[in-house]
C-alpha cells in the first residue's frame, strides 16, 4: 500500500468510528487478523474483532475516538489517539456508572492486502479503570 492509500484507509475508518459501525470497522481487518487489546485480550479473526467492537459500543455508546497523529513506515502504521466516552453498560462485572473518562494511546498496525493484519493497542488501562470506578487509587505520599 502506498502512504496515500494508507492515509485514505484510516480517514475512511474515522468515519466508521464516528458512526460507531462495528461491522464496517471489523471489515477493515484481514480474515486471519490479530488484535492485542488491554480491554478485550487477544482476538483472532474478523468475527472476534466484530464481537469486540459490538461489546465496546454497547458498554460505551458515545465512544469518541480522535486521531492525534498517523505515522507510516512502509506497511506499519502508528495511530496516536484520544478517547472520550461514558461508561453505560456492564464492564468487567461493574454495572454502568455513567462516569466519563478520557484515555490516550496508540494503535500499532501492520497492513496486508489493503487491510489491517495485526494491531496492538497500547493505552493506560489502569487509568480507565480508575476513571470508571472499577478500582480506586490512593494519592502518592
Amino acid at each position: 500500500m502506498t502512504r496515500d492509500a494508507i492515509r485514505a484507509f484510516f480517514a475512511d475508518r474515522q468515519i466508521e468510528w464516528k458512526r460507531r459501525d462495528a461491522e464496517a470497522l471489523a471489515h477493515g481487518y484481514t480474515e486471519d487478523s490479530y488484535v492485542h487489546s488491554p480491554m478485550f485480550g487477544n482476538l483472532h479473526g474478523r468475527k472476534q474483532i466484530s464481537e469486540a467492537y459490538h461489546a465496546l459500543f454497547k458498554t460505551f455508546p458515545d465512544w469518541d475516538l480522535k486521531i492525534e497523529d498517523l505515522l507510516i513506515d512502509e506497511d506499519r502504521v502508528a495511530q496516536l489517539f484520544a478517547v472520550h466516552a461514558t461508561h453505560v453498560g456492564e464492564f468487567m462485572g461493574l454495572p454502568g456508572t455513567n462516569r466519563r473518562f478520557e484515555i490516550h494511546g496508540v494503535r500499532l498496525c501492520t497492513m496486508r492486502d489493503g487491510l489491517i493484519h495485526t494491531e496492538r493497542r497500547l493505552y493506560d488501562f489502569t487509568a480507565l479503570l480508575i476513571q470508571v470506578g472499577a478500582i480506586q487509587s490512593k494519592p502518592a505520599n
